[in-house]
């Protein structure tokens, strides 16, 4: 239940349409509750007629206004609840807008290993399912249940007035139902908790599925990820029945506590009408009271059924809001502006750096180097030694394990994240586009760039001629992950993107490696005249870029081996040395050991 006052906290900007919702539900238990009245009434005046203690004229004109009366009632009941079911509506859908929005904000916030931890398709699941629970229980309450529990509570004080018994049977029906349930809920969370979590491993191999199935249909996979998703769905089964078998055996017992309670109060009316406390009228009236006190109790298996669904959900929920943010994360008034240099400073400074991916294994062993401002540095090495773990620090994903990162003179540790990437323009491997246009993915650092500086940018990457060749031109949808694009293509859009925002620092991960020679030599030039004046950190694919850099630096085993310039390393004997040997001798395939594709 602490789950459910959370989540009310969480959309306390809800409050108006909460107070309109219980309001309604007010209303609607009011003119529900006439009715009872009404007809007990009308039952004393036909029965008054029946037995000649009432004119049958005047019975007639009572009855009629009666059963107007009634109809007046029952039209504004239908009136209200539905003006309260809208409200309930408008509620549910606003309090999933919050609840998304925010899942959505936190998970921008996490740190990197976090991701690395989870299946993109669990992510997306759990917060499909934990705010449909929750927002689905939401309107359940708000639409009906309500104003029924309402309508409960006048009817305990109606009768307590009629017969003090009535009411102490419907006092004790109510904590023994819901100490009945408590008694189911706790093995019923319990699995339903397993169920989720290999729905949610479902529904993620699920999505990574969908997202790699030219691989899967490559490999002619389809079947054996149909075998593998069949049988994790199908383990629920076992689960769904144990979990349903024991609802429903706990369930034969609340309704038959419930009935024998019940059987004592409509045997007190009776008795009590027999013997003449109360008239035919009343005792019609206490017998709808009853019925409508009785539906409420009827219906609690079904509303705490979505209750737990609900508290469930909402834990799975607020597990990942509770995932502590990366500390570097928070917004500042001018996080987005760029850092200013401290004179004297070089660009770039690694001071010792060790980090690991996992405790006991490190990656990077005493990382130290530093770039001065417009310096172009390579990183060369072999597979696995950890160039790409080096782009991940720079651009904050992880933190170093030992040692520090200066940027511009300014430790690392203290840059607000936005600041730091702001002034970092980035060219992976992997183009890495959104589903969308051309346009919004060359803009995608920069949202307000102009249409002029879109079509420079894209001019620069050699990208403009094949875009106009398209129907839609820069507006022309490229599919999810640019799947509508050539590699070489994609590729030449991100080198677009990193060119229109103009960061002073550039990390290149072989932005050219996914195109032809021809393409390689235009895009080339663009981006020579990109990293002019600009600090430039490549991690090379190519002799051909390696040999246009200042320095160059080449990791062994997450060690640096080397710094120098070409010349220097040339004539060194090191990897360096080692790999224009490779070239010379047209040893090509013994390249690819150091991610060298020639």
């Amino acid at each position: 239940m602490s789950s459910l006052l959370h989540i009310l906290r969480f959309t306390r900007s809800l409050t108006p349409l909460y107070v309109a919702v219980v309001v309604c539900s007010i209303l609607t238990s009011a003119t529900t509750l006439v009715v009872p009245f009404l007809i007990g009434r009308a039952t004393d005046s036909v029965s008054g007629a029946v037995s000649g203690q009432t004119p049958t004229d005047t019975a007639v004109r009572t009855v009629i206004v009666l059963a107007l009366a009634v109809l007046v009632a029952e039209l504004a009941t239908t009136l209200i609840s539905n003006v309260g079911g809208w409200f309930g509506d408008v509620m549910s859908n606003r309090m999933r807008t919050i609840l998304s929005v925010r899942y959505y904000d936190k998970l921008l916030h996490l740190p990197q290993r976090w991701f690395d931890t989870e299946i993109t398709g669990t992510i997306v699941a759990r917060l499909n399912r934990s705010i449909a629970e929750v927002t689905g229980f939401a309107k359940t309450m708000s639409n009906a249940f309500a104003s029924m529990l309402i309508t409960t509570a006048a009817v305990l004080v109606i009768s307590a007035w009629y017969a003090w018994p009535l009411a102490v049977l419907l006092l004790v029906i109510f904590p023994v139902y819901v100490w009945l349930t408590a008694l189911t809920s706790k093995k019923w969370q319990r699995l339903e908790g397993e169920k989720n979590e290999q729905v949610d491993i479902a529904s993620g191999r699920f999505a990574e599925v969908i997202g790699q199935i030219r691989v899967v249909k490559s490999f002619v996979r389809e079947r054996s990820e149909l075998e593998d998703f069949s049988r994790r769905f199908g383990s629920t089964d076992a689960t769904t029945r144990e979990q349903s078998s024991h609802w429903h055996r706990m369930d034969v017992l609340r309704r038959s506590v419930l009935n024998v309670v019940f059987f004592a109060i409509y045997a007190i009316i009776f008795v009590r009408t027999v013997q003449g406390h109360f008239t035919l009228g009343e005792m019609v009236l206490l017998v709808q009271l009853m019925n409508m006190a009785k539906s409420p109790v009827e219906s609690m298996s079904w509303v705490i059924d979505a209750s737990q669904r609900a508290i469930a959900g909402s834990r799975d929920y607020f597990r990942v809001m509770a995932t502590a943010d990366d500390p570097r994360t928070e917004v500042l008034p001018d996080a987005a502006a760029r850092l200013e240099p401290v004179p004297g400073a070089p660009a770039l400074e690694f001071h010792h750096v060790d980090f690991a991916y996992e405790s006991d294994e490190d990656v990077l062993h005493d990382i130290d180097f530093r770039l001065e401002h417009g310096e172009r540095i390579a990183l060369v090495g072999e597979s696995g030694g950890g160039k790409s773990t080096i782009v991940n620090l720079l651009l904050g994903l992880y933190e170093p394990g030992r040692g520090s990162i200066d940027v511009a003179g300014h430790d690392g540790r203290t840059i607000p994240l936005e600041q730091l990437r702001s002034g970092i323009g980035v060219v992976f491997q992997d183009a890495s586009l959104f589903s969308g246009t051309i346009r919004e993915n060359i803009a995608y650092g920069r949202p307000d760039a102009s249409e002029e500086e879109v079509r420079a940018a894209a001019v620069r990457a050699n990208a403009d001629g094949f875009i106009r060749r398209f129907p839609g031109g820069y507006d022309q949808l490229i599919g999810e992950r640019g799947l509508k694009l050539s590699g070489g293509q994609r590729q030449r859009i991100a080198v677009a993107r990193a060119i229109l925002k103009d960061a002073p620092i550039l990390v290149l991960d072989e932005a050219t490696s996914a195109l032809d020679t021809r393409a390689e030599r235009q895009v080339q030039k663009g981006l020579d005249e990109l990293m002019s004046g600009r600090t430039s950190l490549i991690i090379a694919h190519r002799l051909s870029t390696i040999a246009g850099v200042d320095r160059i630096i080449t990791l062994r085993e997450g060690h640096i081996d080397e710094i120098g310039t070409p010349a220097e390393l040339a004539a060194s004997g090191g990897i360096y040395a080692q790999l224009l040997e490779l070239q010379n001798s047209g040893r090509t395939r013994a390249l690819a050991k150091f991610d060298i594709t020639g």
